[in-house]
């Protein structure tokens, strides 16, 4: 039985064929993730399902299939969706395993540090939109102008809905990281984000308005963490200032003269 790629150490030399034979072997553990979580996903197909359902008003919650063979397809284009999400972790180790001989140890701790903030801003953004955010914009889309029309909910838009909507709070939620991604990269600065403070809570406004979900309730309680992330990554800038002042991409600087 062939081991798995040996994870190389930082300034390790190796030739262009082990690093290829590495990088394949890497990318079959990634597929070999993502099918073994697609199966495993399909076989809990319907807990995922009445999952996502849930947030429909109680008589929509079987959303409409339109042919013969869609409900299998939606089924199974769910339970890839999920099984990217469960093997993600597999995933992100690997590509970062296969990069890490370019960073030395310092830097290795600040970007694994990067990736547990940006894990769990994602998971706030998705608890967020899944609980609060979601369920009240589809109780809105779904109860507009029922006089006029009566409203079907076809599974296949449906869940391309709820992905979009939840996928749009969690960018939301990265922006702290961003924000202060710009600040050590040295394009922004906490001076200039408060001086500019006003017009950064006129653009986050602009953006709760093109979202998903057009009712000023949910365009209220989308707004509402958006000020409240913007204003942490301003606190943020100034840390990051007063920790690395004169740093860019790791490396320190020399202040012009």
């Amino acid at each position: 039985m062939r081991p798995l790629p040996r994870r190389l150490g930082y300034g390790e030399e190796a030739t262009l064929v082990e690093h290829l034979e590495e990088l394949r072997w890497r990318i079959f553990i990634m597929l070999g993730a993502l099918v073994v979580a697609t199966i495993v996903c399909y076989a809990f197909h319907t807990h995922i399902v009445d999952w996502l359902n849930r947030p429909l008003p109680p008589n929509h919650r079987r959303p409409v299939t339109l042919g013969v063979g869609e409900p299998f397809f939606v089924s199974l284009s769910v339970s890839v969706y999920a099984a990217f999400l469960v093997a993600l972790p597999i995933i992100l180790w690997q590509v970062w395993a296969f990069f890490a001989p370019a960073f030395d140890v310092r830097s290795e701790r600040r970007v694994i540090g990067l990736v547990c903030a940006a894990t769990a801003l994602g998971l706030c953004g998705l608890a967020f939109g899944y609980f609060i955010l979601l369920p009240r914009a589809v109780h809105w889309l779904t109860n507009y102008d029922t006089a006029q029309f009566h409203n079907l909910i076809q599974a296949k838009p449906y869940y391309s809905f709820v992905s979009t909507v939840l996928l749009g709070i969690v960018v939301v939620f990265e922006l702290p990281l961003v924000v202060l991604g710009l600040v050590y990269l040295g394009v922004l600065s906490s001076a200039t984000l408060r001086r500019h403070r006003r017009m950064g809570y006129f653009i986050t406004a602009i953006i709760a308005l093109g979202l998903p979900g057009p009712d000023p309730v949910t365009t209220l309680l989308e707004l509402l963490p958006m000020w409240i992330l913007f204003e942490a990554s301003i606190w943020g800038a100034v840390i990051v200032e007063r920790r690395s002042p004169n740093t860019r991409f790791g490396t320190p600087t020399v202040p012009e003269s």
